[in-house]
């Protein structure tokens, strides 16, 4: 590329900030887990080992190898698992109608697309090649393929997203490299030193201010694409659905920009700093949560269920402020009746926002009630155990208490007396008696009672505990409603067929005392 084809602009380090990009904190000084162990055994530093081995392979600068990465996964290849775009690995290779990066980076690597999704030396190599080839296309010479503001062009492709979200994308992994970063990836430090930037960008017509939300003003604009959403509603807006985005920020806006994709949210909110971009209006019908679409507004979260390090307090508190706010809008209760998780909607399979979720936290920086929808119901249950504190450790207080078990106090502390009383009723139900409540544990003491006969049609507080103890078995949650309709239902027959027993879907003698033994 000729110079006259770019004009650059300065992103310095940690000394100064440039209106022209959002602030881009990183909080990453915990330990990501999940890499694919794709490394030689004994390696001292085996995932810098293969990102070195990557860039120099392909001609890439290192440490833009590694913020791309560390933009598109925190550098966690997810056990091979796809993103909501479906993309793998910790260079998010992705395969779908739209964009094809894990097979162009098969046939650029003579690497297999299971090993470049499965095998995180294998993913680092195809993103590489990818970028590579997106630098080649834009005509960039060896001597600019090591300059690494002359990427910027090639790391916008690489993000197979529209112009605007493009350059989102690209200005995100330079602040990334303008601030540095220091994580950790299965404990081995992962490093880049943080510089002055000032990154070539391609001529093209300036994209100016961000349009701003009509519906909450402290939110980007920037539309879904017309069919992954409906115009208007079909029932009056009654609930906010928590979501997390199973991919980056800029990826998941891509995502919905994309007519193939047949999905949406109406918010989408970053994990460094809070920052909200609204894609559906609260008027029109996001695809986000099945059965509640008509009557919810749906907030996608930056990141991905099995990794906290993505829920940031900048986070928090930006999506509690949105939430507040449309409640007081639309006259929504502040409660956790109203306000859910993808996962606790009926007729969805997501887990999202998943256990990581800090929902205590959350309803109090919204301004409502305890994240419990009450003093025994949580969208899922948390091993508790001796130093453990909290609303579900009063939860097992109270229960063992009803249960003539002695816990103590019920007061959230789990101390030795609650210990003693875990493992009085353990040993009681033949469960090995640890005195640490898990998923056998809680199943016993949320079934324990009366066990009568229950079917579709069947109500009451028995129901509700089944709903309970099935949510703590199966890590899925049940809606506790006390009504036993067709979520309940399917939730019961997989209990049953998972544990070998006649998946009827009604709940007799055999099943409840399989409940009740903790299986």
């Amino acid at each position: 590329m000729s110079a006259g084809q770019h004009h650059r602009r300065s992103i310095p380090g940690r000394r100064g900030r440039l209106a022209a990009l959002a602030a881009f904190t990183v909080l990453a000084s915990g330990a990501l887990t999940g890499v694919a162990p794709a490394f030689a055994a004994g390696a001292d530093r085996p995932f810098n080992d293969a990102l070195d081995h990557a860039a120099e392979s392909y001609d890439v600068p290192r440490d833009l190898l590694a913020a791309v990465g560390y933009g598109e996964s925190r550098l966690d290849g997810h056990d091979g698992q796809p993103s909501q775009a479906n993309g793998f690995g910790v260079m998010h290779l992705v395969s779908n109608p739209d964009q094809r990066t894990l097979e162009e980076a098969a046939r650029l690597t003579g690497r297999s697309p299971g090993e470049l999704r499965r095998d995180t030396g294998a993913n680092l190599l195809g993103g590489a090649a990818v970028l590579r080839a997106h630098a080649d296309a834009l005509g960039l010479s060896a001597a600019e393929r090591d300059d690494i503001d002359a990427w910027y062009g090639a790391v916008a492709k690489y993000s197979g997203a529209e112009a605007s979200t493009a350059r989102l994308y690209a200005d995100t992994v330079y602040r990334f490299l303008a601030d540095g970063l220091h994580t950790s990836v299965d404990g081995e430090q992962v490093e880049v030193a943080a510089r002055d930037v000032a990154p070539e960008i391609p001529e093209a017509p300036e994209v100016g201010p961000a349009a701003v939300s009509q519906d909450y003003p402290s939110a980007r604009w920037v539309p879904a694409a017309a069919g992954n959403f409906a115009s208007g509603r079909s029932a009056a807006i009654s609930q906010v659905v928590v979501h997390v985005t199973q991919g980056s920020y800029a990826g998941s806006i891509s995502w919905f920009q994309n007519p193939t994709a047949q999905v949406s949210a109406h918010y989408v909110i970053r994990s460094s700093d809070g920052e909200v971009t609204q894609m559906v209006k609260d008027a029109d019908t996001a695809y986000h949560a099945r059965s509640a679409n008509a009557s919810s507004l749906g907030i996608e979260h930056e990141g991905f269920v099995d990794d906290p390090a993505w829920f940031t307090e900048a986070m928090y508190r930006s999506s509690a402020a949105l939430t507040a706010y449309l409640c007081e809008q639309y006259g929504i209760p502040k409660d956790r009746s109203h306000i859910v998780g993808h996962v606790e909607v009926p007729g969805n399979d997501h887990t999202d926002p998943g256990p990581n979720w800090d929902w205590a936290h959350y309803m109090e920086l919204v301004g409502g009630e305890s994240g419990a929808v009450d003093e025994l119901t949580f969208a899922s249950y948390a091993t508790q155990l001796s130093g453990s504190s909290g609303p579900q450790v009063k939860a097992v207080q109270r229960l063992l208490t009803e249960l003539e078990y002695a816990p103590g106090a019920v007061d959230g502390a789990f101390g030795s007396a609650t210990q003693a009383a875990v493992r009085a009723f353990q040993k009681d139900k033949g469960l090995e008696a640890d005195g640490i409540v898990g998923k056998a544990t809680w199943t016993a003491l949320l079934s324990a009672g009366s066990t009568p006969t229950l079917r579709s049609g069947s109500s009451g507080e028995a129901v509700s505990r089944l709903q309970r103890a099935l949510t703590a078995a199966s890590g899925k949650t049940v809606a506790v409603d006390g009504s036993f309709g067709s979520g309940t239902a399917e939730a019961v027959r997989a209990y049953q067929s998972a544990r070998s027993l006649e998946a009827d879907g009604v709940v007799g003698a055999a099943t409840w005392q399989a409940l009740q033994s903790g299986r």
